[in-house]
Formats: C-alpha cells, sequence, structure tokens
C-alpha cells in the first residue's frame, strides 16, 4: 500500500474533487457536486485498477470504508436539511482507470433521478459554505469499523 503523503489520484479526481482525508486503505475525496453529497474513495494500492488487484483483506477494508462513507453521506445530507432516498455506490472506471469507489447520496427530486450521475454534463460546484460544511463532516468523521 502507498503511504498516504506518496499517493497520486489521477488527474480527472484533481480537477473535479478535493482531497479531504485518509482513512486507513482509501484517500477520501469530495466531488465538488452541490446537486448531490457525493464521496470518492480511492485505494492507495499501486496500480490497482480492478477489484481484483486488491488482497482479500484490502478488499473487506474497501467494502468497510464503503459502508462508512455512504453512513457520512447521509448525515451529510441530513445535516444540510435534505435527506437521501438512496445511496449509490459504484466502481465503474470506465473513465479513469485507477481503482476508485463513488459513493453518492441520491434523492428520487434531484435533477438526474432516476439515471446515474456518471458521465452527466451539468455539475454545479458547491457555494463555499455548503463545501466547508462538508469537509468539516469528512474531517470530523470517525470510522466505526
Amino acid at each position: 500500500m502507498v503511504p498516504a503523503d506518496a499517493f497520486k489520484a489521477a488527474p480527472a479526481f484533481e480537477a473535479a474533487s478535493l482531497h479531504v482525508t485518509d482513512w486507513p486503505l482509501c484517500q477520501v475525496r469530495l466531488q465538488n457536486d452541490g446537486r448531490f453529497c457525493w464521496l470518492i474513495l480511492l485505494p492507495r494500492v499501486e496500480g490497482a485498477v480492478e477489484l481484483a488487484d486488491l488482497t482479500t483483506d484490502q478488499r473487506a477494508q474497501l467494502m468497510e470504508e464503503a459502508v462508512e462513507a455512504g453512513r457520512l453521506v447521509a448525515a451529510m445530507a441530513q445535516a444540510e436539511g435534505a435527506p437521501i432516498d438512496k445511496i449509490n455506490t459504484a466502481a465503474i472506471g470506465n473513465v479513469t482507470s485507477q481503482l476508485h469507489v463513488h459513493v453518492v447520496g441520491r434523492r428520487r427530486d434531484d435533477p438526474l433521478w432516476p439515471d446515474p450521475v456518471w458521465g452527466r454534463p451539468g455539475a454545479i460546484f458547491c457555494e463555499p459554505a455548503v463545501l466547508e460544511g462538508r469537509i468539516a463532516a469528512v474531517k470530523s468523521h470517525h470510522l466505526t469499523a
């Protein structure tokens, strides 16, 4: 596993998300899209593209961190007064092959419901206060697993 201070996210992640913290396995990034509470987990495993590139223990840790990210996304949305209806969790990687997992809070009244959010135009940067609140929530969150 690559140490947190030496890990590099692919350029596409740098353009649209913010590195907020590091969990035991993953770099935790906040997608800067005001329409959705959205985290991206990047396992700090050199050259990982597929889940099969992780060890059994790393895959188990990734699952725990994805579940925890879902809890955090739900808590952020609740704190913003916009509780979610569904958490979408996916490791697609068609555009950026670096292994990553999206954890997105969805609402039935969001602008893309029920369609997927990945690769869709129309991202709206978070208002500064919203972005600051989400960053603070991620930084202060403690893993329960």
